[in-house]
């Protein structure tokens, strides 16, 4: 579960996260632990560019991870969506350590800028890359529930 849905993307995750996945998708970007602003400060990003604009740095030896196996399943009985996707692995990671990871919606993955990456969530995560192999366990990354 995100310990952060940014401004911007209350009510649209959903959306978002099912769209069709012809050249545009869902991608896990780490962010180093050094640096990192709070999410009062986070929740206001309109894109990623803005994310790492402050003091809040992309951990890049691990490379941005793009999300598959998402999945958005309406859940009557609890009266939420849940949107899950595939887990995440990283072989032989090395670099800083990270303290959180962002999911964007990039809606053209063959071109586009930071500019473009339209931050969803953030996830709280103390990693420190050091060589063995990492596997990020994601289960239902985001709830959405109305605010009725």
């Amino acid at each position: 579960m995100p310990n952060l849905v940014f401004n911007q993307a209350l009510g649209r995750v959903a959306y978002l996260a099912g769209l069709p996945a012809a050249n545009d998708g869902l991608v896990l970007i780490a962010l180093e632990a050094s640096g990192l602003e709070t999410d009062t400060v986070l929740r206001d990003k309109d894109d990623f560019a803005a994310v790492v604009a402050g003091t809040t740095n992309e951990q890049t030896t691990v490379g941005r991870k793009p999300l598959t196996g998402v999945t958005v399943t309406v859940d009557d009985t609890n009266d939420r969506v849940n949107i899950d996707a595939a887990d995440v692995t990283w072989t032989a990671p090395t670099g800083n350590p990270v303290g959180a990871v962002v999911i964007c919606y990039d809606p053209d993955t063959t071109t586009g800028t930071d500019t473009d990456l339209i931050p969803l969530t953030k996830h709280d995560l103390a990693w420190s890359p050091d060589g063995n192999n990492f596997i990020l366990a994601i289960s239902d990354f985001c709830r959405v529930t109305s605010a009725a």
